[in-house]
């Protein structure tokens, strides 16, 4: 199976963390959360997290701070099917296909929900065929996009489908509001917005760097789930983020790589590129001291969440993009995506 196209798309809105905070410390939310809760998002915002910026869908900052169930799943609602679909129709315009080349869409998401899925709005968005083959696929978190993408890989090996597009989008700011929660808290001020898109393909496209799917790994780990998961209160997302998260993403990181890696009879050294995805700064540290990489090997996931905050699944298609882009160096890539679960996925890709 063969990376043939992809694209990104975020809202228009960009908004640096100190505009965040400013937000927050001039609106009436702020009295009524605990003196702690506000050193809390202080702190966050305006201290050394990796993140400069995020993408939000918000045409107003004070949007965000107070949400009733009703608006959030409207701000969803609005944004995942105008986000996913730009982001499919920039991936098939990279790949050089028409929408009657496409044979499934498979769509990951897990900041909301519809009925039926996002992808009856996309395919109608992008023109697909009425007798493609979709898939939904819910509640993944952040490391949704390789099972998304691994999906795909199962129709084209079966020979069902030629040609999948896949395409992961979240509206993190559905889930924002504030109370005197620390994971509702630092949410709040670590995620954004955005969605991304592959097309995969049974075969190479000349003109188009090759870009060929070796292998890959996953591993999902109950014991650990009450670390990092979305539960409902109140009818609210609310997102469970315990401290413990760089630790536990990082150790089962490395037992992915090292299945997929001991299969496929490479070692670390072989590795030309790594494509992450940055749950935060922390996150991306202690990657970098497991893996002992050097800064140039997390470049492009640091980046990344400086420019745009944790985006969830997206993320780490918005890395693969990102090294298309800069032509990064042929050779092995790892890419990795970990999240809900808790879940740790890994993907080796072989770059002409």
């Amino acid at each position: 199976m063969y990376i043939i196209g992809t694209g990104t798309s975020t809202p228009q809105q960009h908004y640096s963390q100190e505009e965040v905070w400013s937000a927050i410390r001039e609106h009436p939310v702020l009295d009524t959360l605990r003196p702690r809760s506000g050193k809390i998002l202080e702190k966050v915002l305006l201290g050394n997290n990796g993140i400069d910026a995020r993408h939000l869908s918000l045409d107003h900052l004070d949007d965000g701070l107070i949400g009733d169930p009703d608006t959030l799943h409207e701000r969803f609602s609005g944004a995942a099917p105008i986000h996913a679909s730009a982001a499919g129709e920039k991936a098939l315009s990279d790949a050089g296909l028409s929408a009657g080349d496409i044979d499934a869409l498979i769509i990951s998401t897990c900041t909301g929900y519809l009925c039926p899925g996002l992808t009856s709005y996309v395919l109608e968005q992008l023109g697909l065929s009425a007798d493609t083959f979709c898939f939904d696929l819910v509640g993944q978190g952040c490391g949704a996009a390789l099972p998304n993408v691994k999906t795909a890989e199962s129709l084209v090996a079966s020979g069902r489908a030629k040609n999948v597009l896949c395409i992961c989008v979240e509206i993190c700011s559905a889930a924002f509001y504030l109370d005197n929660d620390p994971g509702v808290l630092i949410s709040a001020c670590l995620f954004g917005d955005g969605a991304a898109a592959v097309v995969v393909s049974a075969e190479p496209r000349e003109g188009i760097r090759e870009i060929e799917w070796i292998t890959s790994a996953t591993r999902m780990i109950p014991e650990d789930r009450e670390s990092l998961r979305f539960e409902h209160r109140s009818g609210l997302l609310r997102n469970v983020l315990a401290p413990e998260v760089p630790d536990i993403a990082a150790k089962h990181a490395r037992e992915v790589f090292d299945s997929a890696s001991k299969d496929a009879g490479i070692d670390p050294s072989q590795i030309t590129g790594w494509l992450w995805h940055a749950g935060g700064k922390n996150v991306l540290d202690k990657i970098q001291t497991v893996f002992s990489l050097e800064d140039e090997d997390i470049a492009i996931s640091s980046a990344l969440l400086r420019r745009l905050g944790n985006v969830s699944s997206p993320f780490v298609l918005f890395a693969l993009d990102q090294a298309r882009r800069e032509n990064l160096a042929a050779g092995y890539w790892w890419m990795a995506s970990f999240g809900a679960g808790f879940s740790s996925h890994g993907a080796l890709l072989k770059a002409s």
